[in-house]
């Protein structure tokens, strides 16, 4: 059986979530003779031996020392802030990194670090889990299979059920960087295309402390890919129904919902009409659950060579190109082109 260690830095939220992931990979990478082992560190000392202790997991008391210890990848799940030097001491080590998603507080700021990544020849994984749902999935399989047809609309949504504390948000650059990211990645992987403009709107109905923290609690942007198409991505904070996320895409065949199931967090307003009937979700965690699982397992067969890098630390930044554009559009009130990187020799977009 083989052993891999993988050392997470960082146990708050998501930190805890991808914690409780990786304890539970061994039921589903065991018949294949993997055994993962995990070790832990934060800032927060106390409650980082906690929760190791509550998953029989290791402790050590450094990022450094976390390294020495031998991990076969860096899973780092710390404020955005810190990403850029955690990445490099991944890289610096040899070893394979994953990182939730932005690289950086900002495009700007990431670039140095695609450079760094770049010239060690590291191996970086960015935290866009929506690549990982079935229906997603199921999605890009149908539009790639051509049983769509011509794709003449995408319609975005995410909607928390209610906003996260305005200390956050006061540092998270914005609700289109911090949540719509998410739907700016996976319009450019779901289609293969690039979002060229954004025309963004927004507004603050719930709490003003939002708004005192340069924020909005609700928006809407319209894009336009190369080819012409359009698109919307909405987002609020404010969605009392539950957590809501689904993609709508219209093409000249054939239309799909991804997201429309029995949690589905809206009711119909038609006579005899029950659907849908289950409980709503009411986190992202929930929404996404097998997904963040199938992230983490596939950053385990990255580490052991069996697949690609589902989600370069390119992939993000240019979704972060169109989330920065939403930002600016929002603040200026006139749509904004996406500056793109320049493509490389050989490459076709």
């Amino acid at each position: 059986m083989k052993d891999v260690i993988l050392g997470l830095v960082g146990v708050g939220r998501i930190g805890v979530m991808h914690a409780n992931n990786i304890a539970a990979l061994n039921g589903v990478l065991n018949p294949e003779g993997i055994n993962v082992r995990l070790l832990l560190t934060d800032v927060a000392q106390d409650h980082a031996r906690g929760i190791a202790a509550g998953l029989g997991a290791g402790f050590v008391p450094s990022v450094a020392e976390l390294i020495a210890a031998g991990v076969d990848g860096l899973v780092i799940a710390t404020g955005t802030g810190t990403h850029p030097e955690l990445i490099k001491a991944g890289v610096d080590a040899g070893i394979p990194v994953f990182c939730e998603k932005p690289v950086a507080m900002n495009v700007a700021a990431a670039l140095p670090v695609l450079d760094y990544v770049r010239d060690n020849n590291g191996v970086v994984q960015i935290g866009h889990q929506r690549r990982f749902d079935h229906g997603y999935l199921e999605a890009k399989r149908a539009y790639q299979a051509g049983e769509l047809g011509w794709i003449h609309s995408l319609r975005a949504v995410t909607c928390d059920m209610a906003p996260p504390p305005v200390e956050f948000l006061a540092s998270s650059g914005g609700l289109f960087r911090d949540c719509s990211v998410h739907d700016f990645d996976i319009l450019r992987w779901l289609t293969g295309r690039e979002i060229v403009e954004v025309y963004a709107k927004g507004s603050n109905n719930g709490d003003p402390a939002i708004g005192a923290v340069g924020d909005v609690d609700t928006a809407l942007a319209l894009v336009t890919f190369d080819d012409g198409t359009v698109g919307t991505v909405s987002a609020t904070r404010y969605n009392g129904a539950g957590h809501d996320v689904r993609l709508e895409i219209q093409g000249s065949s054939r239309s799909l919902m991804v997201g429309l199931d029995e949690q589905t967090a809206m009711a119909s307003a038609e006579a005899g009409i029950a659907f849908p009937a289950g409980e709503p979700h009411r986190t992202f965690a929930e929404r996404f659950d097998q997904a963040y699982r199938s992230e983490m397992a596939a950053f385990v067969e990255l580490i052991l060579g069996r697949r690609g890098n589902p989600c370069t630390p390119e992939d993000a930044v240019a979704a972060s190109r169109v989330a920065d554009a939403a930002q600016e559009s929002l603040a200026t009130g006139v749509p904004v082109k996406v500056v793109l990187a320049p493509a490389k020799a050989g490459q076709v977009r």
